[in-house]
């Protein structure tokens, strides 16, 4: 419980001291945010605020998951490597943004090559791992399913589509960085749980590993905060593609090595109800030439509809907390 703590506290440092430099070295160099011309038109005073502060979130991650982390890295070198693996997918994305003062950045096939390319490693190393797949845990159930083959492309979907969901989230003040939070800080308490059975069972091996994963959850949630401290309304910086696509990376991950992949719906629902609102928006104007939200993501309708930036980032907090705490009592 002690390396959790430390691992929070340095992961929250990190950024907190990286902040008060990056930021003015980001606005000199002049890697500012061009928003959407059909996006909402109270984030066009955000045009030029700072982005790619998901370097301070990268930091603060490996930072917190290296110090204390070294006893059981089975789970974490591969966690850390898909996080900065899309991270730098991301980074290219938001340099190529910045670069040409326009909101695409990669082409579509470029990103679709970097994710799936990441998703089949991944895919691969759970696959072959034998405290990890090819078997998923049904929550609540007790019951253990095991995919075969099929667990392959499973994972890749899970991790394209969790990396994507992290990235449409990204869209208010506070809000990616909140939700992770609160996910990561209920995957850590999950992860020590199960080390906790795990060495009761004498598995030693197992529980360092799941320990390790614990500390590398703790991480992301100490970066997170400390991301905060400058991301929280009104933003002095953006994480940008850097952040969002790395923070999809590291959920992913959580999911993938606690077998509790089911629960990743579940647990990060506000993450699948952004995709869900941009995949029935884009369906239904293809289809019926109408539209089912003012605008997709669905935290962008709540905005149109009046509601504050900041009250939807909480209310999205609140309902994330909600569910990661109803999860939880598939474990206690």
């Amino acid at each position: 419980m002690q390396q959790i703590i430390l691992a929070v506290l340095l992961g929250f440092g990190v950024p907190l001291i990286m902040g008060p430099w990056l930021i003015p070295l980001l606005k000199r160099l002049k890697f500012g945010q061009t928003e959407r011309e059909d996006g909402p038109q109270s984030h066009l005073i955000k045009q030029g605020t700072p982005t790619m502060g998901g370097l301070m979130i990268l930091a603060g991650i490996l930072a917190g998951t290296l110090a204390f982390s070294m006893s059981g890295m089975e789970f974490v070198l591969p966690a850390l490597l898909t996080t900065f693996a899309y991270g730098i997918v991301g980074f290219l994305d938001d340099f190529i943004k910045v670069r040409r003062k326009r909101s695409l950045g990669l082409k579509a096939y470029q990103k679709i090559i970097g994710q799936v390319g990441i998703s089949l490693i991944v895919a691969l190393y759970a696959f072959n791992n034998t405290y990890i797949g090819p078997v998923i845990y049904l929550p609540f159930t007790g019951v253990e399913w095991n995919l075969g083959i099929w667990y392959i492309p499973f994972v890749m979907f899970v991790m394209i589509a969790i990396v994507n969901s992290v990235n449409l989230t990204d869209g208010l003040d506070g809000l990616a960085s909140g939700v992770s939070l609160i996910y990561s800080v209920a995957m850590s308490i999950i992860f020590f749980i199960m080390a906790s059975a795990a060495k009761e069972q004498g598995q030693i091996y197992y529980s360092e590993n799941l320990s390790g994963m614990a500390v590398f959850c703790a991480a992301v949630m100490g970066a997170c905060l400390g991301f905060l401290r400058f991301n929280s309304y009104p933003a002095r910086v953006f994480m940008g593609d850097t952040g969002s696509m790395a923070l999809g990376g590291a959920v992913g991950m959580m999911a993938l090595s606690s077998r509790a992949v089911l629960l990743l719906p579940i647990m990060g629902g506000c993450f699948v109800a952004s995709a869900i609102s941009v995949i029935l928006q884009v369906g239904s104007y293809k289809l019926r030439k109408k539209r089912v939200f003012k605008m997709a993501p669905l935290h962008h309708h709540f905005e149109l509809k009046g509601i504050p930036e900041t009250k939807i980032v909480a209310m999205y907090m609140i309902i994330t907390a909600v569910l990661c705490m109803v999860c939880l009592l598939a474990y206690v």
